[in-house]
């Protein structure tokens, strides 16, 4: 087909084709490697880097070829192509990472809670829509390789294991897959099994060096790289480790029992190995449910999930960093459940309390006191070279929704703006970034941040969140409801809190 003519009819013919059967035009257009037609994980560090460099780079050149052709096309058509591609590329990421489960996979699905800013405002909708099936719907192993996993663990047959297990995955994450059982004493219990080989695609995910030097740059330039790495390496690999998870999960289970909003399913431990972890079945409406309903109802899940990320920090000096939505459940009781429990932070009450002053400090609005507390903590090397009154403002862009006292609406927008005053080189504090450092023991929590922030914006969740906040700060009253019913829990449980600042109004 040479004639423009040709190409415009051939054109045509792809766009109808892509409409009818999106996912089918996305597989065609990527023929699946040997391993991957057998249901394996592609597990060397050069493979799945050139796996993944090859879907972006492919559809980065597709979208290039599409922008140009629309400059001689009429507005409508340059319209209906441009979105025809973006809906055809977020396809291809969705599927690729998908298929590569591990690290990579994790990327795709925080890219599906947070509106990258690379994409046009009108776009971002439909790669958001795709890549949220990487929470819940990604493309699931084979019964048989999963049937495996299970002997090998077990060393006997699934059938003796379980009175029932559904061989269809009814979740998939990003290191294994959730099956329903249940055990020979009648109880309900969702099954996680490792993907057989994912242990080394992690490890390849991990020491690629091209994907760690990119993530740092995003989370800071001036970051100490090796430091971050190796801390970035430790929490990933601990979510090899399903027994290291089970106890993490049993410790939160422990520390929420009874409480009367946030739920942390049991571990059957004599059911659980090494790849394999088997907790209470939970049932509810998924966080996709929970977007569709009134402001306040989801403002309530919001106040939730604030409560257990960050409240988790100050009663149990231990949190969970992994926030992405495919973890919560809105239980038919009013509770929240949280699943998964393969990237946790331990924290020492020193920390804590240096986090304390920060936010204190810039509460206050001292920008001396936010300089030298940051500095305690790792993130400024060299106050005398840092700009107090700047660093003040840049703070107050990023924890602003936090240090604001009043009700604050989380949106898409002040989400986009926090990432952009962290790392984008057009920022106004990109050279404040360049001399700011992000400590190693910081990253998982600034992680939690980002995704609980991004969380909050999907849902529009409207709090006077600094109210919250003072709570763990100064141990000030309870603000809202669900904080009173709160603290009468950890009352009765003897649960104390790391001590708060002297309060300031």
């Amino acid at each position: 087909m040479g004639s423009d003519e040709e190409r415009e009819q051939h054109e045509e013919q792809g766009v109808d084709a892509l409409r009818a059967d999106p996912e089918q035009r996305a597989r065609e257009s990527d023929p699946l490697e040997p391993e991957e037609q057998h249901g394996r994980i592609p597990k060397s560090r050069v493979g799945r880097s050139a796996r993944l460099g090859t879907a972006v780079g492919t559809q980065a050149t597709r979208y290039a070829g599409t922008a140009a052709a629309n400059v001689v096309r009429s507005d409508e058509k340059a319209q209906e192509r441009l979105e025809t591609r973006h809906l055809e590329t977020a396809l291809k990421m969705a599927s690729v990472l998908g298929q590569m489960k591990g690290a990579a996979m994790k990327i795709g699905q925080m890219a599906s809670f947070i509106d990258v800013d690379f994409l046009p405002p009108e776009y971002r909708e439909i790669y958001q829509e795709q890549l949220s099936k990487l929470r819940t719907h990604a493309p699931a192993m084979p019964w048989e390789k999963v049937r495996e996993v299970l002997e090998e663990e077990y060393e006997d047959r699934p059938e003796r294991v379980f009175a029932e297990i559904e061989e269809e995955a009814f979740a998939a994450a990003s290191i294994g897959q959730v099956h329903r059982a249940t055990l020979r004493d009648g109880t309900r219990v969702a099954v996680k099994v490792q993907y057989p080989g994912i242990a080394d695609a992690l490890e390849s995910d991990v020491a690629n060096a091209g994907i760690l030097v990119r993530l740092a740059k995003v989370l800071a330039p001036g970051l100490d790289a090796k430091a971050v790495a190796s801390e970035l390496r430790e929490r990933v690999l601990e979510e090899l480790d399903y027994e290291y998870e089970a106890q993490n999960q049993r410790a939160f289970a422990r520390a929420y029992d009874g409480h009367p909003f946030i739920f942390v399913p049991k571990v059957h431990s004599r059911h659980s190995r090494r790849r394999v972890l088997v907790s209470d079945y939970v049932e509810g409406r998924s966080f996709d449910e929970v977007k569709q309903l009134e402001q306040d109802e989801r403002d309530i899940f919001g106040e939730i999930v604030f409560r257990f990320c960050f409240g988790s920090i100050y009663h149990l000096q231990h949190f969970n960093a992994d926030t992405h939505p495919g973890n919560y459940i809105l239980m038919d009781d009013g509770r929240v459940a949280f699943l998964d429990f393969g990237m946790t932070k331990r924290l020492q009450p020193e920390q804590i309390q240096l986090e304390q002053r920060a936010v204190d400090a810039a509460g206050r609005d001292d920008p001396e006191a936010l300089r030298a507390a940051l500095h305690d903590l790792g993130f400024v090397n060299d106050p005398s070279k840092v700009d107090a009154e700047r660093l003040m403002d840049h703070v107050k862009m990023v924890g602003g929704w936090y240090l604001e006292d009043g009700e604050v609406r989380i949106s898409p927008k002040r989400v986009m703006k926090m990432i952009e005053v962290t790392s984008d080189p057009r920022s106004d504090f990109y050279d404040l970034v360049r001399r700011e450092s992000l400590p190693a023991d910081e990253l998982m929590g600034r992680r939690m941040e980002t995704g609980l922030l991004a969380v909050l914006a999907q849902l529009r969740a409207t709090a006077n969140w600094h109210r919250i906040m003072r709570e763990w700060v100064y141990a000030d009253p309870p603000s809202t409801v669900l904080g009173e019913v709160e603290w009468r829990f950890f009352e009765r449980r003897g649960t104390s809190q790391t001590p708060g600042l002297p309060s300031r109004v």
